[in-house]
């Protein structure tokens, strides 16, 4: 993992890490995004108090003090989020998670470290950005997608495809398989979620057929016998996310399917949406195979269920006839 910790740093900023890293058990990617949020932060509000000249972004924060926390006020938050908006273009979504991340660091400020006795950010009110309707394949769109895999004569390249239509599996969790998490005789797997969580991926009679073929040319690659890695490349290592992208990105291309915006993550949407629309997937259990930690998050793919529904109502041929007594 990237250190951020740094005597450029003011020493409560680097105790904030050291406490999402270690006591919260924050991702990777959660510390990063929390990270260059408050400092941004930190450097807008010590540019603004100190009245410096240049570029906020190149504003010197490591002597910034305990006193500055104490001074800074909710103005002080709606006038970092006008700056993110107007001088750096920030879309609603980008605003709003940085103010989650300044919830995040004024809580520790406030309940763990006790360096400030009031946190600014409690009596902030930012509207949820709407959250955008995901796109996905239709069902035949989903099967010309397969057949091009079917046609690539890569038994890798086809199962990957397989996976990712039928498991809804996000894309790190798809190059982290391990031949080791693959247990036929349940037919499941397991795999590391978002937020490090385990979770149970059961498999259909495509997938296993995909994977069996798959493994037969696996195993008889002995350059890559103590490769771990369910995925391999050509180098005989576990496959990157980046060439896994490509390979759909090809598949795409090659069903005539490109233009459509149609990624990896969008493949997850297509498979839980196909699930729900086609089969008998309640919504507790979609949550549970998505691994999402929220409803709320899954509730989309009844949305779209919905609006799928209106569409059949409004199609019915008798929905142009009306009454002719007015």
């Amino acid at each position: 993992m990237r250190n951020y910790m740094s005597s450029d740093n003011p020493e409560f900023l680097n105790s904030y890490l050291v406490h999402i890293k270690v006591v919260l058990d924050l991702t990777e990617r959660t510390i990063s995004e929390y990270y260059f949020d408050v400092r941004l932060f930190l450097k807008y509000i010590h540019y603004m108090y100190n009245e410096c000249t240049g570029l906020v972004e190149e504003t010197d924060i490591s002597g910034m003090t305990t006193e500055e926390l104490n001074k800074i006020t909710v103005s002080d938050i709606y006038n970092y989020i006008i700056y993110t908006s107007d001088e750096r273009n920030n879309a609603e979504r980008a605003r709003y998670r940085k103010i989650s991340s300044l919830r995040s660091f004024f809580k520790y400020l406030t309940k763990v470290a006790h360096i400030i006795e009031k946190n600014p950010v409690t009596d902030i009110e930012v509207r949820a950005p709407k959250s955008a309707k995901p796109k996905y394949l239709s069902l035949n769109e989903s099967k010309r997608l397969l057949e091009a895999s079917d046609h690539s004569d890569s038994k890798r390249d086809y199962c990957i495809i397989t996976l990712l239509l039928n498991c809804g599996l996000r894309l790190s969790e798809l190059v982290g398989i391990n031949i080791s998490d693959i247990d036929f005789y349940e037919n499941r797997f397991t795999v590391l979620g978002k937020g490090r969580k385990t979770r149970t991926v059961y498999l259909n009679k495509a997938c296993v057929d995909a994977l069996k073929q798959y493994l037969e040319i696996r195993r008889n690659n002995l350059k890559a016998a103590d490769e771990p890695a369910l995925f391999i490349s050509n180098q005989n290592k576990r496959i990157s996310k980046r060439r896994v992208q490509q390979i759909v990105e090809k598949t795409i291309k090659s069903a005539e399917l490109d233009g459509k915006g149609i990624t990896t993550h969008k493949l997850r949407h297509t498979a839980a949406t196909l699930m729900y629309q086609y089969g008998d997937t309640d919504i507790l259990q979609l949550k549970k195979l998505l691994g999402h930690s929220s409803i709320s998050t899954t509730e989309i793919y009844t949305h779209l269920t919905d609006e799928g529904v209106r569409d059949a109502v409004e199609s019915n041929p008798l929905a142009d006839i009306v009454s002719d007594k007015k």
